[in-house]
């Protein structure tokens, strides 16, 4: 079993961005390193390829067009601070209403 070299740095529920795309997002998940296929890694170009070891998110994720799931790399991942929330649909599915620029975890909902 290999150990993950980095613990992740955006927590579920936190509102994130991408530093080079247009997009926003919430984290739902994080892997401690890439655990997508290798197909999906090989479409990335190989000059924007990032590394296998570090966390990678999952993240409900919106463009001023549409609302989609991205799985991004930690390295490509800034903090949103523009307090903000996001209108995803699924957003309301996992989490509570969006307070002090996050959104809290709901337990039990069903």
């Amino acid at each position: 079993m290999r150990i993950p070299s980095k613990i992740a740095k955006y927590n579920l529920g936190q509102v994130v961005r991408h530093r080079e795309h247009p997009f926003r997002g919430v984290v739902f998940d994080v892997d401690p390193e890439f655990a997508n296929t290798e197909e999906w890694y090989e479409s990335i170009p190989e000059d924007a390829r990032p590394s296998r070891n570090q966390p990678f998110y999952h993240l409900y994720a919106e463009t001023e067009a549409t609302f989609y799931v991205a799985y991004v790399s930690e390295q490509n991942l800034v903090a949103d601070h523009s307090g903000e929330p996001l209108e995803h649909p699924e957003v309301t599915e996992m989490f509570g209403e969006f307070q002090d620029g996050r959104y809290p975890l709901q337990f039990g909902l069903n």
